[in-house]
């Protein structure tokens, strides 16, 4: 069993910057790549960005590349995201994914 537990989300203006962090517990959290996801309302989860197990390979969505960045630290079993210049249709809540594990989320709204 995995578990994920998501913070660092909140409200921000647009053009403003946040920290998200997954702390993950329950298996050798190096062995295995991570991702970030997100569902705004009415929408889709949608895939946001990935990270291998060492962090030499990392994907974004065409929609982020450039104004976030996915990295991890496997010393404290954590991955997290910096989100810079973030708009307002960014505004979603924000999940941590490994394998068919899922955290809880955490809401990132940012106004315009």
């Amino acid at each position: 069993q995995v578990q994920l537990v998501e913070s660092g989300g909140g409200l921000v203006q647009a053009g403003g910057s946040l920290r998200l962090s997954c702390l993950a517990s329950g298996r050798t959290f190096s062995s295995y790549p991570m991702g970030w996801y997100r569902q705004a309302p009415g929408k889709e989860r949608e895939f946001v960005a990935s990270i291998s197990r060492s962090g030499g390979r990392i994907l974004y969505s065409d929609s982020v590349q450039g104004r976030f960045t996915i990295s991890r630290d496997n010393a404290k079993n954590t991955v997290f995201l910096q989100m810079n210049s973030l708009k307002p249709e960014d505004t979603a809540v924000y999940y941590c994914n490994t394998d068919i594990y899922w955290g809880q989320g955490t809401q990132v709204t940012v106004s315009s």
